[in-house]
């Protein structure tokens, strides 16, 4: 997938950045939507991440590529089409999903997320990922519901 760290060194200096992550889940669709509305309204870039861990893989590692590569650029078509001015970059990587966006906001300018993702108890308020980026986001943080 792409090739750029996700500590933001590929920016743009002096443009803003937000930074979403989507995993396929209802709450990844609504805070990708409420991105890109901020970013086509500020004029900041938006940065689209998903992440997984391999020890949750029950399919081929060229799988879960193939599958969050398509994820992240039916993504990208959304928002172009709906804001054809935001300039959008995605990245894929295989760690922690709350690790990655942690550190994607570092010099970011907004973290945004769902309050739910696709795993873990459907009970609770905020998902273990939303919950993280909580406590330990660099940039603020928005966790739409």
């Amino acid at each position: 997938m792409s090739a750029e760290p996700a500590d933001g060194a590929g920016r743009a200096p002096g443009t803003p950045t937000i930074v979403v992550g989507i995993d396929g889940s209802p709450g990844a669709d609504k805070a990708l939507a409420w991105a890109a509305a901020e970013a086509a309204r500020s004029g900041a870039g938006l940065e689209i991440h998903t992440a997984y861990e391999p020890s949750y893989e029950f399919i081929t590692h060229d799988e879960v590529e193939r599958t969050l590569g398509r994820q992240v650029e039916a993504a990208r078509a959304r928002v172009g089409e709906e804001f054809p001015g935001v300039v959008v970059t995605t990245r894929t990587h295989e760690e922690s999903p709350a690790r990655v966006l942690i550190e994607a906001s570092d010099g970011a300018d907004l973290l945004v997320v769902g309050s739910r993702g696709l795993g873990g108890f459907t009970g609770l308020l905020l998902g273990s990922v939303s919950h993280q980026c909580s406590l330990h986001a660099h940039c603020p943080v928005v966790i739409v519901r």
